[in-house]
């Protein structure tokens, strides 16, 4: 009977102990959502092409949307695997193309393709990107938007790496490649803020007065003294005239 009553105690803390386990599991999958998802399916050996995290596809919309309503042209991101599309977005949204759009007549777009092969294939990974824009916009100053986007450091190699944050980092970077192309007017820029107002500093005054300030100093204490002087002896004159005795009549007469 004990034995019996130790195995079924076991086997229901082993039970208590794998619920939790799939309960911590359960939320903490959909705490992280589509950025937990990525990390398997891209570190896995996984052919299929992870997109952008929620996090920096709703980074990257409001950045796009600024840049449409300055500059009066739409930007977007769109990223295939062969044929298949795995993620588009807009300054309209995540989701929402560019291309083809009614809201939208004038637009920018970086398409990535990118091909995982399998651990198998004697073939490597690849990807290609390039800026697509509207049938208005110059061809010629169009193509070299595709070289430009190097010196942000997006190449072949980090869309392969990262296909989801380099085709939203690209997107993102697309009105200033625009506006450097001719295509488009600058972004405003916010004004500084006006530098606080220095307070002057007070008159230094003369030189000569720095130079000569002992000098000065000593003339004046000198002149000074003989004004002292000066009065002390008006002040005992006075006094001696006023102790002098009056003469008398003899005196006078004689």
């Amino acid at each position: 009977m004990a034995s019996t009553k130790q195995l079924t105690d076991g086997r229901a803390s082993r039970g208590v102990v794998i619920g939790s386990m799939a309960a911590v599991f359960v939320v903490f999958g959909c705490c992280v959502g589509d950025d937990f998802s990525n990390v398997f399916t891209s570190d896995s050996g996984s052919t299929a092409v992870p997109p952008p995290t929620s996090t920096q596809r709703q980074d990257t919309v409001p950045i796009l949307a600024r840049a449409a309503t300055e500059q009066g042209l739409c930007y977007g991101w769109k990223l295939v695997d062969g044929s298949q599309a795995v993620t588009v977005g807009s300054n309209l949204g995540d989701g929402i193309a560019v291309e083809d759009n009614p809201g939208c007549p004038r637009w920018l777009q970086l398409v990535a393709d990118v091909d995982y092969t399998s651990a198998s294939s004697e073939l490597e990974d690849s990807a290609s990107f390039r800026v697509a824009g509207s049938p208005d916009l110059d061809r010629a100053r169009l193509g070299g938007l595709d070289t430009d986007l190097a010196r942000f450091g997006l190449t072949e190699e980090v869309f392969v790496d990262d296909p989801g944050w380099a085709v939203t980092r690209a997107a993102s970077v697309l009105p200033l490649l625009a506006a450097e192309a001719g295509l488009v007017e600058p972004l405003a820029t916010a004004p500084a803020a006006p530098a606080a107002q220095v307070t002057a500093l007070p008159d230094a005054g003369s030189d000569l007065w720095r130079d000569r300030s002992g000098y000065l100093f000593a003339v004046g204490a000198l002149l000074l003294a003989a004004v002292l002087l000066i009065i002390v002896g008006l002040v005992q004159r006075s006094r001696q005239r006023r102790a002098a005795p009056a003469p008398t009549g003899r005196q006078r007469a004689r």
